[in-house]
């Protein structure tokens, strides 16, 4: 951290083609057009909406009050999965279908985002379930995903401790062998924000929905207040679309003021901690009957969680209590050695709200379903749902939109099963190529590219790493970390700030990279972020 970024400000203009607008020329640009589908909430469901919604041909503009993914989007367990629990109520159809997107995702739309992950599920003396009837489930796991990870089986405990050397042996029984796919959430949402841009969509985030629009009793469009300058303007749309998640039913009271409640929040809180060894699989390991807790192997670090509660308070304020972490980490030691739950190695912690359909009953044996509403003067509002399917969802909406009687959008829409089913996302390639590309071809003169830096960028990017490359080979100063215990270097910075729509530290240091759940976000290294994306 010794080097100066003085000269950083005006390196922003060695960035590649295709800069985002300011944000003076999206807001005039918003002010000024009228169009088809006004999607209010940046989260996963939304951007999914509008890159749906904009291949289909339509007008979409999409605004968010915070950053994109900016809430429970960048809150999940970073997981691609089919879902193994809801074998126990019998939902076989949906477990196929989860492995169907799953798939999908992670090989043809993302390759180069999400990756392969193993999970042992320890069976230990007493415990909830038993050897055979997990043997017997993780095989028609694996069946119902035509056996493309392998198939589901059972391993001794010796082998699995190989694997996991934290493993707890005492009274361990068997090990159950799955496989799913991993991801960065925030990292796959802000792709899909830029592939819905590529097809058309006019996108700004900080940007709140301060009120609605109508038109002889429709929703017609929204005020909204830029939350970075308070610049007040408006959006007029022939369709609004209510994504925000948490918000969905506040928003709700805007269109209708005696709107009855339409969802429950469940809070989700997870734990990042250093890892004392690699790990070379993930624990699922069973709490009671119908709860599972993870520790999963993810970006160089170990993440524990997750908690399933009532949540009744702000959104906003959403966070991990002592309690949680308590929670997680008496429970994790179910099958985790202490020496790896040490509190010492804890380097962030984050907590996101689930958004599950409005009843009682416990939270954790809900389903997981996306509601689709429309309301009084006529706004669609989508809520809940899993990140897995999140394309699905967004097919989901689009037909719900094609559907609506007499209503204009449907003359215009490309109808949903023509479009292509398994479009990548920007940036598509093997992330091991682009690794090894970067290695090879960094600049004649001065040092190569670290490895770990290397991997990092093909692992978030895909082909777009080499935007970067370019940035780091053409400013030497923009090719140094931003911190010496992480991968990331100040290139990324730039980038963000010109091409992912990044405004503030912690856009950059909590969902451009990994500073922040590193715990490596220090004010030194905020304020040399903040000023450099100060100067564009």
């Amino acid at each position: 951290m010794s080097t100066t970024l003085q000269s950083l400000p005006s390196l922003g203009t060695h960035a590649a083609s295709g800069i985002n607008p300011g944000r003076a020329e999206t807001r005039e640009q918003l002010s000024r057009a009228s169009y088809d589908l006004l999607v209010i909430g940046g989260g996963i469901l939304g951007i999914s909406t509008a890159w749906h919604a904009a291949q289909s041909g339509l007008r979409v503009a999409l605004v968010d009050a915070g950053d994109f993914a900016g809430a429970t989007s960048s809150a999940s367990s970073k997981l691609l999965h089919g879902g193994l629990r809801y074998l126990q109520t019998g939902a076989v159809k949906l477990v196929a279908e989860n492995h169907f997107e799953r798939r999908a995702v992670s090989r043809q739309v993302a390759p180069h985002l999400a990756n392969p992950l193993t999970f042992y599920l320890p069976v230990y003396k007493g415990g909830p379930h038993g050897a055979a009837k997990l043997g017997a489930g993780v095989f028609a796991y694996s069946a119902l995903s035509a056996f493309g990870d392998g198939v589901g089986h059972l391993l001794s405990p010796s082998k699995a401790a190989q694997d996991v050397p934290e493993l707890r042996t005492d009274n361990l029984k068997a090990v159950a062998v799955y496989g799913d796919d991993q991801m960065n959430d925030a990292r796959m949402a802000l792709m899909t924000v830029r592939a819905a841009v590529d097809s058309g969509a006019v996108v700004l985030n900080h940007a709140e929905v301060t009120g609605l629009r109508f038109t002889r009793g429709r929703v017609t469009g929204a005020e909204l207040k830029d939350r970075l300058d308070g610049t007040e303007f408006g959006v007029d749309a022939r369709l609004v679309l209510n994504a925000t998640g948490p918000w969905v039913d506040h928003l709700r009271t805007l269109e209708d003021p005696n709107a009855a409640p339409s969802i429950r929040l469940s809070k989700g809180a997870h734990l990042v901690l250093k890892r004392t060894s690699p790990w070379k699989a993930a624990l699922a390991t069973p709490i009671d009957k119908y709860r599972i807790t993870f520790a999963l192997p993810w970006e160089d670090m170990l993440l524990l969680g997750t908690t399933d509660e009532v949540y009744e308070g702000d959104p906003r304020e959403v966070s991990v209590t002592e309690q949680d972490t308590k929670q997680i980490l008496d429970e994790a030691a179910f099958s985790i050695r202490d020496q790896q739950l040490s509190r010492d190695l804890i380097t962030y912690s984050f907590a996101g709200l689930r958004v599950l359909p409005g009843g009682p009953g416990d939270t954790a044996k809900a389903k997981r379903e996306t509601v689709v509403t429309e309301g009084k003067g006529g706004m669609l509002s989508v809520a809940g749902g899993k990140w897995t399917t999140f394309r699905h969802i967004g097919r989901t909406v689009m037909h719900k939109l094609a559907q609506l009687p007499g209503h204009p959008l449907g003359e215009d829409l490309e109808p949903v099963g023509r479009l292509p089913k398994k479009l990548p996302l920007p940036g598509i390639a093997n992330p091991r190529a682009v690794a090894h590309r970067l290695l090879v071809d960094g600049p004649a003169p001065g040092p190569r590219m670290a490895a770990d830096t290397a991997r990092h960028l093909a692992t978030h990017y895909g082909s777009l790493a080499f935007d970067i490359a370019r940035l780091a080979n053409e400013s030497p100063e923009l090719a140094q970390r931003i911190h010496p215990d992480a991968p990331e270097i100040w290139a990324q910075v730039v980038y963000a700030r010109d091409h992912e729509w990044a405004e503030t530290a912690d856009d950059v240091l909590r969902r451009r990279t990994t500073l922040t759940i590193r715990g490596l976000a220090s004010d030194e290294v905020r304020g040399k972020v903040q000023g450099l994306l100060d100067t564009k």
